[in-house]
């Protein structure tokens, strides 16, 4: 069983190697896709039969440990049990229905070969996260889907709309990161090794909690902000529909099967942390509800197909949510796959409707009324008919503006940063120098005199990191600037942890041979540039890289990867070690400011990668 786990987790993977390596027609590509395809599938069919066989009992697989050190172990775990069980079987009927699609609905597209890479890098993270066993390999696997999701968004890339979109999605999803990274830290705080999927139930058993009321509340709370955001639950239901400009087969894949329900996956996973108390469980009724209400009038304003089925699933999982709230699991995940299933369905055969309902109506006499009096006898009356006309007008006003969540979520959580970032950039830079070495020296001089303790220097660090992310996010008009203050903000943060942790470097050094590769590669590539290169509000700004230059656009990638801290480089783990650390000292407020600024970079790093590397190259002359 634990070789057919390994099988499951590293197969899609295989395929993605195999496909950059060696698809070089769309022939090769197809045969590839089919045969790894086919060998995932095989692989979960014959595990779920042996799991089946074995009398359906919760089975728990230690790999190896990646990283070690002191108490801090970071171990990779799979976990089988009747949730994973059912989304590992999800996973393999639609992936193996979208690969078998795609071979002819993109057949001459240019980017085929970038498509199939980048839905079997998705399948690799889509599993990772199934069959994880504890958040922080679930985090990994979370953040592989999500960077996926982002460049399948923007799979058009000379059109701006799904590059723009892309980079919406891409920042709801950092935002909503901030829980499940801060998650995993209270997770490490408050279990310490117990922090395993398998273990979280027991934890629960006894009538004593392992935590406070406050502590588990806040977790909770973190949970359901991770949850809401990668399943376009309230307040982040718009950025979905939106998502919708990808390839159908991508918004099939992601928007209306898998990748939407991995909200409600995260919540069946940490249920014994919420369920605990009536708040946390009225708390997420709540939030379905508010959901569903708001996503079912939305819907009946969306003017296409991919919308219309983009607010249904969210209706769907609002209602998935609800289900949780009431302790329904089993009907969940039955819940789950009808949903998964129908949603997969509607959006594959939606290009199939358009074009059959632009043959018929150019067939049909165009002076056709189908309003006459005697076709609306036989019309049903809603209950929207009955009410006022000013109330039909203000719920249809509503329903079209999308209840103004996205205008709320700006106002509330990008506006604010984008101000203060704003201001710091409008600052004389001679001033700010002089501002920064006058708090490094007061802070200095009170610890050498023995005023403060040497743990107090990380505030001058921790201020710096702060503005250097804030100057970053806000930061239009110099990619060199944006980068540099990315760089700089994730080395002060490495430097603060120093401060109250000086007696081991390692963790520093694990996190910087991450960083500093990354940000010198990124250096070296936006150096190709024109010197006189900026950034404009402009739809021209997008420089095509990809197009004009492939192979630096793909150096600008991994070097944007791994300075945000995808699991490709030591960053990764550096960046949970620096939250583990900082929380050992009783320093939170440490630890919350430095992972809401790791993912205000991710969001910085990503806005230099699009405006870079995506666009029409006929436009760079125009620009």
């Amino acid at each position: 069983m634990n070789a057919l786990l390994l099988a499951c987790q590293f197969l899609p993977l295989l395929g993605f190697l195999t496909i950059a390596l060696f698809g070089n027609t769309e022939k090769k590509i197809a045969a590839l896709s089919f045969w790894t395809t086919h060998a995932m599938g095989l692989s979960i069919i014959v595990l779920l039969a042996i799991w089946a066989y074995s009398g359906f009992s919760a089975h728990e697989f230690e790999w190896f440990t990646l990283y070690e050190r002191g108490s801090y172990r970071f171990p990779l775990l799979f976990f089988l049990d009747k949730v994973s069980a059912v989304y590992l079987f999800a996973v393999w009927v639609i992936f193996s229905v979208i690969v078998r699609y795609c071979r002819n609905y993109l057949h001459r597209e240019s980017g085929y070969k970038r498509f199939f890479m980048t839905i079997f890098s998705f399948a690799f993270g889509l599993n990772m996260v199934v069959l994880s066993g504890s958040i922080d390999m679930l985090f990994a696997g979370w953040e592989i889907v999500g960077v996926s999701s982002f460049l399948l968004i923007a799979f058009y890339r000379h059109r701006i709309q799904p590059v723009r979109n892309a980079l919406r999605a891409y920042t709801v999803y950092r935002f909503c990161d901030i829980g499940l990274l801060l998650g995993a830290w209270m997770g490490h705080l408050l279990f310490h090794e117990s922090d395993h999927f398998s273990q979280l139930s027991l934890l629960f058993e006894h009538n004593a909690s392992p935590a406070s009321f406050p502590a588990l509340l806040l977790m909770s709370l973190l949970i359901f902000i991770a949850a809401s955001g990668k399943s376009a639950q309230f307040p982040f239901c718009f950025w979905l529909p939106r998502a919708m400009e990808g390839p159908t087969p991508s918004s099939a894949i992601f928007y209306g099967a898998l990748s939407v329900h991995l909200g409600v996956f995260l919540l069946l996973r940490t249920s014994p942390i919420w369920s605990y108390h009536i708040l946390t469980r009225t708390l997420l009724f709540g939030i379905g509800l508010l959901t569903v209400l708001i996503a079912s009038f939305a819907e009946q304003t969306q003017s296409n197909i991919k919308g219309q089925v983009a607010y249904a699933s969210i209706t769907q999982v609002g209602f998935m949510f609800m289900e949780l709230a009431l302790g329904l699991e089993t009907l969940v995940l039955v819940h789950f796959l009808g949903n998964a299933f129908l949603r997969c369905y509607q959006l594959l055969v939606s290009p199939s409707i358009v074009a059959h309902m632009l043959r018929v109506e150019g067939a049909i006499d165009t002076a056709i009324d189908t309003k006459k009096p005697s076709l609306q006898a036989y019309l049903p009356v809603s209950i929207r008919d009955t009410l006022p006309e000013v109330l039909q007008n203000t719920l249809y006003v509503f329903a079209l503006q999308e209840g103004n969540l996205e205008l709320l979520v700006r106002s509330i959580l990008w506006t604010p940063l984008k101000q203060m970032g704003a201001n710091i950039n409008r600052a004389n830079v001679w001033l700010k120098l002089a501002i920064g070495a006058g708090i490094i020296m007061v802070f200095m001089l009170a610890v050498l005199t023995g005023v403060m303790d040497f743990t107090y220097l990380a505030v001058p660090a921790v201020l710096a990191m702060v503005m250097a992310s804030l100057s970053a996010f806000s930061q239009k008009h110099s990619f060199i600037s944006i980068w540099n203050a990315v760089a700089l903000s994730c080395l002060l943060a490495a430097s603060a942890v120093w401060f109250l942790h000086p007696s081991d470097w390692s963790y520093i050094l694990l996190f910087a041979t991450g960083i500093i590769p990354s940000w010198l590669l990124g250096i070296l590539v936006l150096g190709k540039l024109p010197k006189n290169e900026n950034f404009r509000d402009s739809p021209f700004a997008y420089r095509a890289m990809a197009e004009t230059n492939p192979g630096l656009s793909l150096l600008l990638f991994l070097s944007f990867l791994g300075l945000v801290g995808f699991p490709i480089t030591p960053a990764f783990i550096g960046e949970d070690l620096l939250l583990y650390h900082a929380s050992s000292h009783q320093h939170s407020w440490v630890a919350a400011l430095i992972a809401v600024c790791f993912v205000i970079n991710g969001i910085a790093a990503a806005r230099v990668f699009l405006r870079i590397c995506m666009g029409r190259p006929s436009e760079i002359s125009e620009a």
